[in-house]
């Protein structure tokens, strides 16, 4: 486990990092908020990929956030969860 995670309830900081993130207002660049949703996807999904495809604009967005969530097949769900928590503390807190 990282240094930033060790003795604490992965779960718990996990629920309440997600808090934070889903409810800032602090406008974060696309490349960041690809990380949060690639991490928040691998932690609650795994490596399960499920995609449906709509057109236009929503299939190229659509298609980043998969590309982000694949690129992330070789972590663990705690993994993913530590992740997310390291980036709600760098960009959120």
């Amino acid at each position: 486990m990282t240094e930033c995670c060790m003795g604490i309830d992965i779960d718990k900081e996990f629920d309440r990092a997600y808090k934070v993130s889903s409810t800032t207002d602090i406008k974060l660049p696309p490349d960041i908020m690809l990380q949060f949703y690639a991490y928040y996807k691998q932690a609650t999904k795994g490596n399960h990929h499920g995609f449906h495809r709509p057109s236009g604009n929503v299939e190229l967005r659509n298609a980043f956030k998969l590309n982000a969530w694949i690129q992330l097949g070789n972590l663990t769900e705690e993994e993913a969860k530590i992740e997310y928590i390291k980036l709600v503390k760098q960009y959120l807190e």
